[in-house]
């Protein structure tokens, strides 16, 4: 019995990582997003209304606020998409308004630079195959990572401006 659970919970996970997921609508306009990096989740709204919810990747470091350049951590705050990048080395981006005033005064107060390019990207270039299974770990220098196809989404549903609150 213990192995027949076995070999049903490694069909099932099996079939997660290669079942394509559930796709936006067309003509969807996202007008928030929030990211829980303890739950690993980006939620996009629009409306007020949750459209689709996101299993992402963030920084190797993933606990507590994004301090100084180099250290690995995705920050914590409210921001907004500030850029749309289509030929970006990770398949395509939407950047994300870190740092702020307050994030440099404190960079700064310590003597270190706040560091920046802090992105909502999809998979390296050559390397999209990968797919889901770069949810296995925390694998970026800061950034919020997802698949190439919801970054695809994502970047056709956010518009620059759009607020993005992340939260721990």
């Amino acid at each position: 019995m213990l192995m027949y659970a076995l070999i049903t919970i490694t069909c099932c996970a099996a079939i997660y990582y290669f079942w394509p997921e559930k796709k936006l609508p067309a003509g969807t306009v996202i007008d928030s997003l929030v990211v829980y990096k303890s739950e690993r989740q980006l939620l996009a709204y629009s409306d007020g209304n949750l459209i689709k919810t996101y299993a992402i990747s963030l920084g190797k470091n993933p606990i507590g606020h994004k301090v100084f350049e180099g250290d690995m951590k995705t920050p914590e705050g409210t921001y907004t998409i500030n850029a749309k990048n289509a030929n970006s080395g990770y398949h395509k981006n939407l950047g994300v308004s870190y740092p702020n005033d307050l994030d440099c005064a404190v960079a700064k107060r310590i003597g270190k630079s706040p560091g920046g390019d802090i992105k909502i990207h999809g998979i390296r270039n050559g390397r999209g195959y990968i797919g889901k299974f770069h949810r296995w770990t925390d694998w970026t220098h800061g950034c919020i990572a997802v698949t190439d196809e919801e970054i695809d989404e994502l970047f056709d549903a956010v518009a620059i401006g759009t607020s993005i609150e992340i939260k721990p």
